[in-house]
Parts: C-alpha cells; sequence; structure tokens
C-alpha cells in the first residue's frame, strides 16, 4: 500500500515521530455538485490527510468553459457540505500551478483520470504534471454534468425504468427524435450514440454494495442520543438541501434520510422527475457531512413501525408542500399525532425545478459549452491514442 506520507516529515528528532499532515489539492468548476465530484475528493482524501479544494471563480469558467448552472458562492457551499473536505479556497486558477499549490500548503494535486482543457486548449495540469507532483483516480463512469443537463433538457425518462428494463440505457428515441426536429442541429447534450466522448458522453452508471460502503460513515446511533428523521426525494442534491439538512442535523445528534423510490417521487413531482435515479440519490445525500444515515426507498408515509425500528425522536419536513398519499392521507400523520413532527425553514429557497429551470432558460448557451466541450475532449482523446500508438511502436 502506498505511504500516503511519502512526503512529510518522517524524522524522528528529539525523540519526536509525528510526521506532517499530507495536505491534498483538489481544483475543479464544481458546477451542480454531483456524486461522481464527491467520489473523486473520497479518493484524493485517501491519498493524504487533508483535502483543500481551490474552486474557479464564475468569471473564469464562463471564459473557458461557459456560463455555469450555480454562482460561486453556491457552488463553495456545496463543496463545503461534503463529508471528505477540509478547506475551501475561491478563486483557484484555471491551470492549477506549483505556486497555488505551495501558497496552500499542499502536497500535490489530483484529478480524475479525464482531460480538463482551457479555451485554448491546453492542459490544465500540465503545470504540476511535469513538476511530478500531480496524482490521478478513477472518474466516476456513469454520471456526468453534461448528461445531468441533458436529462433536463430532453425530459427524458429512462434513467428511471422499472421492472425488467431498470438496468437498460436505451434511450427514448421518439422524444430524442422530437428534439432534434424541433432544434435542428443541437446537441443531445451526451444522451445519444453521436455523443463520443469518452469522459462526458452518457454511460451507465453501476451501482454496487461497496461504492455505497465507501460513502457511508458505517456508524450507528450511540446509547441516548436523539435521533431525527428527514424523508423526500433529494433530487440534484442541492444548497437548498444542504442548508435544510443542516437545520434538521442540529435538532439531534445523529440524522437518517429516507429515500422514496422514482416512482414514489414521480407520482408527486410529475413530468419526468426524479431527474437522479434512486442509486444516484443515495450516494449524493450520503457524500453529504451532516447525514449520519440513509433509508432506501423509504415508505412514503411515515409508519408506527418505521419510527419504531430507527428509534427516531423527531421527525422534520421542510417548507416546500406536502403532497397527500393517494390525494388522500398525510404521510406525517403518524409523528404529529405522537407530537414530535416539526416543521424546518431552511432560508433557501432553491429547489431542484428552480435549477431545472435555470436550465432551460440558457439551453442553447448549455448546449454550445457542451459541444465544444465535447470536440475538444475527443480531440485530446485522439491525441493520447495516437501518442500512447507511437510510443508502443518506438
Amino acid at each position: 500500500m502506498e505511504d500516503k506520507r511519502a512526503n512529510g516529515d518522517s524524522s524522528a528528532c528529539n525523540g519526536h515521530s509525528k510526521q506532517k499532515d499530507v495536505r491534498v489539492w483538489c481544483d475543479g468548476c464544481y458546477d451542480m455538485v454531483h456524486f461522481g465530484h464527491a467520489n473523486s475528493l473520497r479518493q484524493a482524501k485517501a491519498l493524504g490527510d487533508k483535502v483543500i479544494v481551490g474552486i474557479h471563480t464564475d468569471e473564469e469558467i464562463t471564459k473557458h468553459k461557459g456560463p455555469p448552472v450555480f454562482t460561486e458562492e453556491e457552488r463553495v457551499k456545496m463543496v463545503k457540505g461534503i463529508k471528505w473536505v477540509d478547506e475551501v479556497v475561491l478563486g483557484a486558477p484555471y491551470v492549477t500551478t506549483l505556486e497555488v499549490l505551495d501558497q496552500n500548503n499542499c502536497d500535490f494535486c489530483v484529478h480524475g483520470d479525464d482531460i480538463t482543457m482551457t479555451a485554448e486548449g491546453v492542459d490544465t495540469y500540465h503545470l504540476v504534471k511535469s513538476a511530478n507532483r500531480y496524482k490521478e483516480v478513477r472518474r466516476t463512469a456513469g454520471v456526468s454534468t453534461t448528461d445531468l443537463v441533458g436529462r433536463m433538457l430532453l425530459l427524458t425518462r429512462n434513467h428511471f425504468r422499472q421492472g425488467s428494463a431498470e438496468y437498460d440505457i436505451e434511450k427514448e428515441v421518439n422524444i430524442l427524435k422530437r428534439q432534434i426536429k424541433s432544434h435542428p442541429g443541437s446537441s443531445n447534450m451526451g444522451q445519444d450514440s453521436a455523443a463520443k466522448s469518452p469522459w462526458t458522453g452518457c454511460s451507465q452508471f453501476l451501482p454496487t454494495t461497496q461504492k455505497i460502503i465507501q460513502f457511508s460513515d458505517g456508524k450507528s446511533p450511540n446509547p441516548g442520543d436523539k435521533i431525527v428523521y428527514v424523508a423526500g426525494a433529494f433530487d440534484l442534491f442541492h444548497v437548498g438541501h444542504l442548508d435544510f439538512l443542516e437545520k434538521a442535523s442540529k435538532l439531534g445528534d445523529y440524522l437518517i434520510v429516507g429515500l422514496h423510490t422514482d416512482p414514489v417521487v414521480n407520482s408527486y413531482k410529475g413530468s419526468n422527475y426524479p431527474i437522479m435515479n434512486l442509486h444516484e440519490r443515495v450516494l449524493s445525500v450520503l457524500a453529504c457531512k451532516f447525514v449520519n444515515e440513509v433509508v432506501i426507498g423509504a415508505p412514503y408515509c411515515v409508519t408506527e413501525e418505521l419510527l419504531e425500528h430507527f428509534k427516531i425522536d423527531v421527525v422534520c419536513h421542510g417548507s416546500t408542500p406536502i403532497a397527500l398519499e393517494n390525494g388522500k392521507s398525510d404521510p406525517y400523520a403518524v409523528p404529529k399525532t405522537r407530537a414530535i413532527f416539526e416543521m424546518i425553514d431552511s432560508g433557501n429557497e432553491m429547489t431542484t425545478e428552480r435549477i431545472v429551470e435555470r436550465i432551460i432558460s440558457h439551453r442553447l448557451e448549455y448546449e454550445r459549452r457542451n459541444q465544444a466541450k465535447e470536440k475538444k475532449e475527443i480531440e485530446a482523446f485522439e491525441a493520447l491514442q495516437r501518442q500512447k500508438q507511437t510510443q508502443k511502436a518506438g
């Protein structure tokens, strides 16, 4: 196993053998933060002791990629909410320099095994790579911001297929054809066979128990802990969710989040919601530092059995409307009867629907952005392949 303190002070002068913390630098846009970002940061944490995340400003992102979906303030808050992050620095340069590593006392930089380039097509990590202060982790296959944006714009529903087709990744051809016909020449945002980029083209996310274990802190509540329960879709995990969960966590010692299944979410949200399927939502919520446990496929109605099983002391809900089950039953009737139900105002007006509205209102800008991004990625990938072939031939 690699010694993650290889660059630390291993001397034992004066009888002291304490080694300095290995500080790992990660940087990026972190726009529409999802479990793929979180998984990269989890892997980075395993290579050191502290993870310091540099975030590009809105101005820098617009210059090199196009307009971000979220503001820099929102992106900073989201990254701070990830359980593996120790520090966040706003204003990281788009090209990672040795100076930025030194200024933040970082030993090396970590990034996924995809290529990030400037507007001019320059590898943003070429400086730290040349100085041998760069390490790579595996990108999480099956998720990208491009793919999530595509789901919103194309109103696809294939991401939460059920029954025998649950894990199919075939596309809804009729919807795609309608979109192409009404917007000739527009991109399918990583959603079709024309998306050739090896990094942002759509691929299937394959959930495993190992991945859930890696994201879970594995801790049970201590005797006497006050247990708080919340439930919902938590789709496209965002700053509104984050603020709500932080407030809920302060009502007790151990926070459990119940996640509704895709069909249940669709029954009260409609359209093509949820944008992220249950497996994806589980990892997104587990990555949040305020969350201790997740109930996968929680019942819509909070039942006596659920309260007793998890020894729940407080049940919370946000300020969003509560849909009745089958148009009749209050899903929180039992905790209300027990007088353990509390409403929480997160103080944040962000909702999943508002994110979708942002995307749709800037549709053409995002399509142009992703077309340009994919073109650069394809060119870089082909150049890498040619380089490998040349090395083999030599």
